[in-house]
């Protein structure tokens, strides 16, 4: 079975972390990676009071939404997102995440963004639990959960984050949404999920940005870590 058949059978959707790109040759990058089998490119975004760091600026988001082929998602870990969805969207993105508990009415920022024509995400933080966000997924199309702590890319995984991975799964039949895991995601890891349901993984140092750079290597690395898991 060949890479387009496993992504194909898994439903399987591998997600740059453009935090962790080179910025001197950035156009580069981007056609690098789609021609390397990526397929939604990952767009984070920080503004040093959610999260104690700073991420990707508007004009980088907008550049990498002119130039790229496939889609592209941004995980808001900010406070107030609802003040910027407009913004984000007129940059071309096709997907918007946000934390529930950055914002006192998560579902009016989750209903903004679908009614802009876009779908709608939420992000799931080591310590938030499934049973908090139960509303929320009437309204989304895409649950994020965090396998580090938000805000700094090469952190350790956190194993016990996996547990909302089961109890999302069995929501999922009530509730139409994809599930992803961001932070760490590593063959290994994404061997293991993939094979459980979760579709969606964001590549970043563990995965992806590292060693050579053979961003087409270390793609099929994952891709076959995931077929192996189906035999």
């Amino acid at each position: 079975m060949d890479g387009k058949d496993i992504k194909g059978k898994l439903n399987l959707k591998l997600c740059p972390s453009m935090m962790c790109a080179d910025y001197s040759c950035l156009k580069q990058e981007v056609e690098a990676l789609e021609l390397a089998g990526a397929d939604i490119f990952h767009l984070d975004v920080m503004d040093g009071q959610y999260v104690p760091n700073f991420g990707m600026g508007i004009q980088d988001i907008r550049f990498i939404c002119r130039h790229s082929k496939i889609k592209t998602e941004v995980h808001l870990m900010i406070e107030n997102p609802l003040k910027y969805i407009e913004l984000f969207a007129d940059c071309g993105v096709d997907i918007i995440y946000i934390h529930p508990e950055s914002e006192y009415h998560a579902i009016t920022t989750l209903q903004k963004i679908g009614e802009l024509g876009l779908e709608a995400g939420i992000v799931l933080n080591p310590g938030t639990s499934v049973s908090s966000v139960l509303e929320l997924l009437n309204v989304v199309k895409r649950v994020m959960v965090m396998g580090v702590n938000p805000g700094h890319a090469g952190q350790m995984y956190l194993p016990y984050a996996e547990n909302k991975i089961g109890k999302l799964l069995e929501l999922k039949k009530d509730y139409q949404y994809a599930i992803g895991m961001d932070g760490a995601c590593n063959e290994e890891v994404v061997g293991r999920l993939s094979k459980k349901g979760v579709e969606n993984f964001v590549l970043g140092t563990a995965g992806l940005f590292y060693g050579d750079m053979d961003y087409k290597e270390h793609i099929s690395r994952i891709i076959r870590a995931a077929g192996r898991n189906m035999e």
